[in-house]
């Protein structure tokens, strides 16, 4: 059982935020615009952070191998757990290990980040800051309904209250009704111009970014960002070459309204930047660009499934799925250690000193 995420964060000292005033719809989310002069304090997701690392397994780095077909299993043509060819990159969660106490948790943490921000001007927070506290409200609430729905193969199957997952406006604000979906595009994208904030978003996809063993916090957001991106974009799911055409994730295709106006060279600008030698290799050697890779099963150990559990008076979760994928996992980082290539990864986060502006090393 993953240990339940009890609500604490820590925000002695910011300002209190001032009730918004009566606005036009459109208008509705510019309370949420960062402010020019910010303030100097900080949010505190150590709980956040302690789930994640009990929570989520990593699968390490991309080696840029489709994963072969789960075996069946004994006596049966009935396979268990996951048979994506993409199962073995990003990260998995352990949905099947939670209990109702656990899943409880992820909702009472989620309204305590929503009170948070009904409490506190999030805006006039070092933009790092706000960075951090938006990625970290949108992927606990992500887990928190797809860990009450589960099992479910794919996270787009679920609703709320009859509206999809992603377009439920669940979450409120300062009194406004808002969704995941307006938490990336009304919000993040809206006043952040790097693109690399895309990769900060866990949609419980395999297809899409991993989401990561650590919360983000105002100090680590830029350098988890940039793992993150580097991951994504030198993966399978993330790039492909056929013939002379580069195949990128549709992902690229949904953020090109905010990121990739010219798509085909505002997209290669940006993987360039992240790019490792076989997929610079691709950029060079293709004209073409077209966002056709998607995989849309659940990034759970499991695969959205209870299967049959041989372990359960021991290890309860633990199914015939989850031992081959972590077998398997086994396997590749074997396999890659003997290739002296690395399987972990080290990351610095900014370390603000005394004197230092509030915005230092800020992601624009």
């Amino acid at each position: 059982m993953a240990a339940p995420v009890a609500a604490q964060t820590a925000t002695q000292g910011l300002p209190l935020a001032p009730a918004p005033a009566q606005a036009e719809p459109a208008d509705r989310f510019a309370i949420f615009a960062p402010a020019a002069n910010p303030i100097r304090h900080r949010i505190d997701y150590e709980l956040w952070d302690f789930a994640l690392k009990n929570l989520v397994i990593s699968m390490g780095p991309s080696t840029r191998q489709t994963a072969r077909p789960p075996q069946q299993s004994l006596g049966s043509r009935m396979r268990q757990g996951h048979n994506s060819r993409y199962r073995l990159e990003g990260s998995m969660l352990g949905f099947s290990f939670l209990d109702a106490e656990a899943i409880a948790s992820f909702g009472e943490y989620r309204r305590e980040l929503q009170q948070v921000a009904n409490t506190l001007d999030i805006a006039v927070l070092p933009r790092n800051e706000q960075l951090a506290f938006w990625f970290n409200l949108h992927n606990v609430a992500m887990v928190e309904k797809i860990a009450e729905a589960w099992p479910v193969r794919q996270p787009r199957d679920i609703r709320v209250d009859g509206v999809p997952l992603d377009e439920a406006k669940f979450l409120d604000i300062r009194g406004i009704n808002m969704s995941l979906k307006d938490i990336r595009e009304r919000i993040v994208f809206a006043h952040w111009r790097d693109p690399k904030v895309i990769y900060g978003f866990w949609r419980g996809e395999i297809g899409g970014p991993a989401l990561e063993r650590e919360a983000y916090t105002g100090g680590n957001v830029a350098s988890l960002l940039d793992v993150a991106a580097e991951d994504f974009i030198n993966s399978l799911r993330g790039t492909q070459k056929r013939s002379d055409t580069l195949e990128v994730a549709t992902l690229y295709a949904d953020v090109a309204p905010f990121y990739f106006p010219n798509f085909d060279a505002d997209l290669r600008a940006h993987l360039a930047v992240y790019a490792k030698d076989e997929v610079a290799e691709i950029l060079a050697r293709t004209d073409t660009v077209r966002a056709s890779i998607e995989e849309r099963d659940i990034a759970d150990l499991a695969g959205g499934s209870r299967g049959a559990n041989y372990l359960a008076s021991s290890r309860p979760g633990l199914t015939a799925g989850v031992l081959q994928l972590l077998q398997l996992r086994q396997r590749k980082f074997e396999q890659m250690e003997r290739r002296e290539i690395p399987t972990g990864r080290v990351i610095f986060s900014n370390i603000d000193l005394p004197g230092d502006p509030p915005n230092k090393n800020a992601v624009e």
